[in-house]
């Protein structure tokens, strides 16, 4: 019997091309969610937006749902008796760390009635859910939870959290109260404003390699792994930016001046990319504000006088065949792809 093909669902692809059409600014902080990722490498190029994750229609009607989830979660516990606010405080501790919770319990958890909560929910898949109640512990099966609880409680100076999770298939739950460890929290608070305010790529976390199931499913890969170079770019992808303490970001070449957020997507035609984001031999150019990339074996001048690092980032080759040089030129063009 010859195969019937299915026919393409046109709704579902309208629907799912929607979602990927909208354009969202990257995550301009480096959240407390992520401050319990096992690759300081990985934390870095995400906060410099030198690799961003790119999802499908499916995945980001996913995240919603988990978004969603919160309001049954908060009702959840309202009608247990628990005194819960739903509003987002947030926790700020400089250095470009900071993050949103999704609730304080102010009184009404079983055996704890009259201790105050961090609140932390969180929608499982069959599988990711099956690990949680196996071990018991969100320490022990998903420890980057547990920092991200730790991080709020030491921001909001509250020594407790509730665990709250679902499994999306079964509706199942689960739910730990979870103790605060000044050390845990204290540890990835610090690690993570090592990293933001780093002017160097980190090197690749311990066990990194090609085959590690980790690194195969980063979205990272091709850069770490396959030499390619960054994607992005922005003005976090240039080397004449820097992360302060103050959690902004200053322009070296515009004489240090603050760059607004919204302007850091587009960057500037000063753009130099950051030596680390490429695979190429560098050299030094005659300007401070311009450097040499060798690529294919050509010197290609980066900066102002040259070919900005958008251009570049572009189209490495066709800057360094020089074949369009002559049109660049007459019509004061710019290579976009």
């Amino acid at each position: 019997m010859s195969k019937i093909n299915l026919p393409r669902n046109l709704l579902i692809e309208a629907i799912d091309e929607a979602h990927e059409s909208r354009k969202e600014t990257p995550r301009p902080h480096l959240g407390c969610s992520v401050l319990g990722h096992h690759c300081d490498r990985w934390l870095w190029l995400s906060f410099r937006w030198a690799v961003l994750e790119k999802f499908k229609g499916r995945m980001l009607r996913l995240f919603r749902r988990g978004n969603l989830e919160e309001d049954s979660f908060i009702a959840d516990l309202r009608g247990a008796g628990i005194d819960v606010d739903g509003s987002q405080s947030r926790v700020d501790f400089g250095g470009h760390i900071s993050g949103s919770l999704d609730g304080i319990i102010h009184a009404g958890v079983p055996g704890a009635e009259k201790t105050k909560h961090v609140a932390e929910f969180k929608t499982h898949g069959k599988k990711s859910f099956g690990k949680l109640v196996s071990a018991a512990s969100v320490e022990k099966s998903h420890y980057n939870h547990y920092v991200q609880m730790q991080t709020y409680m030491l921001g909001m100076k509250i020594d407790r959290a509730l665990y709250v999770a679902v499994c999306k298939d079964d509706d199942q739950l689960y739910t730990e109260r979870v103790k605060l460890n000044k050390k845990v929290a204290q540890a990835a608070v610090d690690r993570g404003k090592r990293i933001a305010l780093s002017d160097r790529m980190p090197e690749p976390c311990t066990g990194a390699s090609p085959s590690w199931y980790l690194c195969k499913f980063c979205a990272g890969y091709s850069f770490c792994h396959e030499q390619e170079p960054t994607k992005e770019a922005n003005c976090r992808t240039c080397a004449h930016a820097t992360a302060t303490e103050g959690s902004t970001w200053n322009c070296e070449r515009h004489g240090g001046s603050e760059i607004p957020l919204k302007f850091q997507e587009e960057g500037c035609d000063s753009h130099v990319v950051h030596p680390d984001l490429v695979p190429y031999k560098r050299k030094e150019a005659e300007s401070q504000w311009e450097t040499i990339y060798v690529i294919g074996g050509k010197d290609v001048l980066n900066g102002e006088a040259g070919y900005s690092g958008k251009e570049i980032i572009a189209n490495p080759e066709l800057c360094a065949s020089g074949d369009a040089a002559e049109l660049r030129k007459a019509f004061d063009g710019r290579i976009v792809g």
